[in-house]
């Protein structure tokens, strides 16, 4: 039980240290990785219908 409680001491002293970002880096950090989920998304998304038809051409002849 006391490591545990000692792991515990020391997480929260490291925590201490850790520099936070201000709310506004963290919107504008959040609003990068959604836009470029997305843009990344709708890529592979037309990658994955241009080799389906590819493939779906393939197999109708």
């Amino acid at each position: 039980m006391s490591k545990i409680t000692e792991y515990f001491k020391e997480t929260k002293i490291e925590l201490k240290h850790v520099i936070w970002p201000s709310r506004s880096q963290t919107i504008y950090y959040t609003l990068i990785v959604i836009i470029l989920s997305v843009l990344i998304g709708y890529y592979l998304g037309i990658f994955d219908f241009i080799f389906s038809k590819g493939l779906e051409k393939l197999i109708t002849r």
